[in-house]
């Protein structure tokens, strides 16, 4: 072969793979293409960029890129600041606002990269999408094929490649080198489904997409696609049909953008907004159970106090009678208990915060857990010498733990351990908790253990895997409301088989607790001085019930069904000795007189009557409270003690 005829197929072989480029950047209908010198004069325009921006190559060749921004985005310098990101990062990537020749604004998602010859910047390749309607028009491209050239194999963003008929690569470009990971001599004249998973190519994904190309003269999907190194990523393909004038497939143009990131990011939103909806739908839940914890403690203050002072009245020779009573009494103190962790999971039971020592609570409570957990399980406890007291309410605390361990029994059918442990903690503060002190109280058992559905929902009211009636699905809500609400968390750590540890982080108590019990109501009802108590509640039933109950104890009472009744009943009787007010109230809250009451009378015993702990940040601390569902003694407690703190105060 002479050096002529060796030169001529040169030629035609460079002629054909630049007709390839060519045809390929012809056939690429979703992206505006052109070229802009080192200043940014527009040197190249093709018709995809005229359909998206409205002018013709007649009308913006020569002129800057900046006519394609918004006014307010050229006086701030935008364009001049993009080619200088361009020219010093290699590329700039971005998505805004653009103006078409009419004026009107269109969001593009816009890539500029720098274009070198031996090493020199000879000006800059800019691809903008129209991602307003998310439809793709045709491009036509008309620049000269080194222009074509330098365009496709400056973009690194997109793979971009031809495949002939049946789907074989026939060129590559840097970008489908930075994606795919193979290089040009590795990858042409290889069948383009080496790109799909194995599960799409068995299922025939790379004919089907060529076929809807073929027949319908575009394919667009998002999808797997793997890279050399076997790795996926989350790819957007759009594959158009190549055709000759007289409609002749001669191939396709392939384009493929790696979008894990942003399906990252829209996974990560869509898990937000559950989040967000199941936190929406637990404060929902919440709020009604607070609601109708509330109405139920007025039903229960009500059968309380008649079945106490039904059982005063009715004789006790009879057993049967008592025995129903009985019952009857420890049913609705049940029914107390199920409303306490009703409250305690909507965070809005009235708690009695003190200094709590946890090891004594915990060895106080051990004889009561031993029979609670059965013989089978043994309880350790592992306690440092110096631990931190912790604010808390004593008794919601013991009832935390109870349930705690009574879950943790639950889980070691077989029997097992259960170990009580505590030690002290401080944090810097997150999500959850504030900076601070705080004592690390954990639970953990050698049970069956939790899977990770189970362990998510573990939380949530009324969720249990106990059997039919074995569990109301309260007693980790409550544990969970109660912690949240004394400023602290609860961490579950699970895995079946390996058991379940319950970590209560509770805040550290500025001051050790007390030694000795507290004053507590006594279980007699002692007589005392007569007094004239003005009662109000909205409810007849609870105000109809409270006023049995202190005529029964020897008490004069004056009713009221409204914070404006009460004042008014103030106003015409003058020897009122002390006041009883539901919080709950319409219009007026028990609250608002309590402040209208010591305004007139400042030597006036005031008891707040309420089952909740969301009471007003502007609400007197010092104010007595009665919590309900109360009984007669506690009735009786709690104005022994207003009268004498009052009496006490004013001497």
């Amino acid at each position: 072969m002479n050096a002529a005829v060796m030169a001529k197929q040169a030629l035609l072989e460079g002629t054909t793979e630049a007709e390839r480029f060519r045809l390929l950047v012809e056939a690429v209908t979703d992206y505006a293409i052109y070229m802009l010198d080192t200043n940014g004069i527009v040197t190249s325009w093709n018709a995809g960029a005229e359909r998206i921006k409205g002018y013709k190559a007649s009308e913006i060749l020569g002129r800057s890129f900046a006519n394609f921004y918004e006014e307010a985005d050229r006086r701030a310098g935008v364009p001049q600041r993009v080619l200088a990101i361009a020219r010093r990062d290699g590329k700039f990537q971005a998505e805004g606002w653009r103006v078409r020749k009419d004026g009107t604004r269109f969001w593009a998602f816009v890539i500029i990269d720098a274009i070198y010859d031996r090493g020199e910047l000879i000006g800059f390749a800019k691809i903008t999408r129209d991602l307003t309607e998310r439809r793709q028009a045709e491009e036509e491209l008309r620049r000269s094929e080194e222009l074509f050239r330098r365009l496709v194999e400056g973009v690194t963003d997109y793979a971009i490649y031809m495949l002939d008929p049946s789907g074989i690569v026939s060129n590559w470009n840097a970008g489908a080198q930075r994606i795919k990971g193979y290089g040009p001599d590795e990858i042409v004249g290889q069948h383009f489904s080496i790109f799909y998973t194995d599960e799409d190519r068995s299922r025939g994904e790379p004919a089907r997409s060529l076929a809807i190309a073929e027949r319908e003269g575009r394919f667009e999907a998002e999808a797997w696609r793997q890279r050399k190194d076997g790795t996926r990523f989350w790819a957007n393909v759009v594959i158009d049909a190549i055709r000759e004038p007289s409609g002749r497939l001669i191939g396709f143009a392939k384009i493929t953008r790696d979008i894990s990131e942003r399906r990252e990011a829209q996974l990560a939103l869509d898990r937000t907004r559950e989040a967000l909806m199941h936190a929406q739908k637990i404060e929902a839940i919440g709020k009604l159970t607070g609601g109708v914890a509330h109405d139920f403690n007025n039903l229960l203050t009500v059968v309380l106090g008649s079945l106490d002072l039904l059982r005063r009245y009715v004789p006790n020779d009879d057993p049967r009678v008592t025995r129903l009573l009985d019952n009857a009494l420890q049913g609705a103190q049940r029914g107390a208990t199920l409303t306490q962790r009703m409250l305690a999971f909507a965070r809005r039971q009235e708690l009695d915060l003190r200094p709590v020592d946890l090891v004594e609570l915990t060895h106080g409570m051990r004889d009561l857990l031993q029979r609670s957990l059965g013989p089978q399980i043994a309880i350790e406890t592992r306690f440092p010498l110096a631990l931190s007291s912790v604010m808390a309410d004593p008794h919601q605390l013991e009832t935390s733990l109870l349930n705690l361990a009574v879950n943790a029994r639950d889980a070691m059918p077989a029997g097992g351990i259960l170990t009580i442990a505590a030690r002290n903690e401080v944090t810097v503060g997150d999500a959850k908790l504030r900076p601070g002190r705080y004592v690390r109280l954990t639970l953990s058992d050698t049970g069956e253990g939790m899977d990770a559905d189970t362990l998510a929902r573990a939380t949530e009211p009324f969720f249990t895997t106990k059997g039919t009636g074995k569990g109301t699905g309260l007693g980790l809500s409550m544990v969970h409301g109660m912690v949240e609400q004394l400023g602290g968390q609860v961490i579950l750590h699970s895995k079946p088989g390996e058991g379940t540890a319950a970590e209560i982080w509770l805040p550290a108590a500025e001051q050790p607790a007390a030694t000795g019990d507290a004053e507590a109501p006594t279980a007699a009802i002692e007589r005392m001085q007569a007094l004239t108590i003005l009662t109000v509640d909205d409810d007849a039933l609870v105000l109809a019930n409270t006023r049995a109950m202190l005529e029964d104890l020897g008490h004069t009472v004056i009713l009221a069904y409204s914070g404006e009744q009460a004042l008014e009943q103030l106003e015409r009787t003058s020897g009122v000795d002390l006041v009883i007010t539901d919080h709950a109230m319409p219009k007026m809250t028990g609250s608002d007189l309590a402040k209208r009451i010591t305004a007139r009378r400042p030597d006036m015993p005031i008891i707040l009557a309420t089952g909740y702990a969301e009471l007003p940040a502007s609400t007197d601390a010092t104010l007595p409270r009665l919590a309900k569902p109360y009984r007669q003694d506690a009735l009786a407690y709690a104005i022994t003690n207003a009268v004498r703190t009052r009496r006490d105060a004013s001497s």
